[in-house]
């Protein structure tokens, strides 16, 4: 049975574009291999983190928004605990109506800011964003 999820992940700040990229690249692999269906990524660029990780005050964002049978989730998160590059991570699972309505209009609101904007295989380039994480 699938399940629908978020993956949230903030990588060092002191990765240059190409390995950004190439992290994106592995998560996005990792999890198709394992059945998932990406439905979108949402791109948040580099931000101030709320508090210190491995001393830095910054890192790169991004989400990933799709549905997987429950053991993709234990593979890709054991992926990422053995990548240093990786400071954070959390995963999300929906379960209720209530949630898989929101988890939808977030998928919605993230495709159609894919459509202005780029594509998950483009160069990701690094942004200002308001400190709202």
């Amino acid at each position: 049975m699938t399940r629908h999820y978020e993956l949230l992940f903030v990588l060092k700040p002191t990765l240059v574009d190409e390995e950004v990229q190439a992290r994106i690249t592995f998560l996005k692999e990792t999890l198709e291999k394992n059945g998932a269906e990406i439905s979108a990524f949402q791109n948040m660029g580099t931000r101030k983190l709320a508090y210190k990780i491995e001393k830095f005050e910054r890192g790169y964002y991004g989400v990933f928004y799709f549905t997987a049978p429950s053991l993709a989730i234990g593979e890709v998160e054991r992926n990422i605990r053995i990548n240093e590059d990786f400071i954070k991570f959390m995963s999300v699972k929906y379960e209720n109506q209530k949630e898989l309505r929101h988890w939808n209009k977030i998928v919605e609101k993230c495709n159609k800011q894919v459509t202005t904007t780029q594509p998950v295989d483009a160069p990701v380039q690094e942004t200002e964003a308001s400190p709202e994480a």
